[in-house]
């Protein structure tokens, strides 16, 4: 198998270093009467490979390859300065359902902490 993972790391890494800032996806920073803001976003990617060879004397011989990538990019607020203060003004804030949603990671890596303390193993 000849794929090169290394050469497409390498220019994913360097795509996401050109485009994925925060001027690309929401803006500047800017003036806002006695304000300078400045934009803040979270971004999450990942990168998935793999691939394989092998075969048999009655299929012959084969191989294949698979990869994947995902980024996501969420603008998460504005860093607010007048004169020496500075200050995170949040983009949205959660409520109800989506506030639950958004603390059960929390919670199971919590209750796994709490397993794995105990001793007790997961099925």
């Amino acid at each position: 198998m000849k794929a090169n993972f290394d050469d497409v790391l390498t220019r994913v890494t360097e795509f996401l270093r050109s485009e994925a800032k925060t001027e690309t996806v929401i803006g500047k920073e800017f003036k806002l009467g006695e304000f300078t803001c400045v934009p803040v976003i979270r971004i999450g990617m990942g990168f998935g490979y793999g691939g394989g060879e092998g075969g048999d004397a009655k299929q012959g011989r084969g191989e294949g390859a698979g990869a994947g990538a995902g980024m996501g990019v969420e603008p998460i607020g504005f860093l607010v300065t007048k004169g020496a203060e500075i200050s995170f003004v949040q983009a949205h804030h959660s409520k109800g359902l989506a506030m639950a949603f958004e603390k059960v990671p929390d919670l199971i890596e919590k209750y796994l902490e709490k397993q794995a303390a105990e001793g007790k193993a997961m099925v």
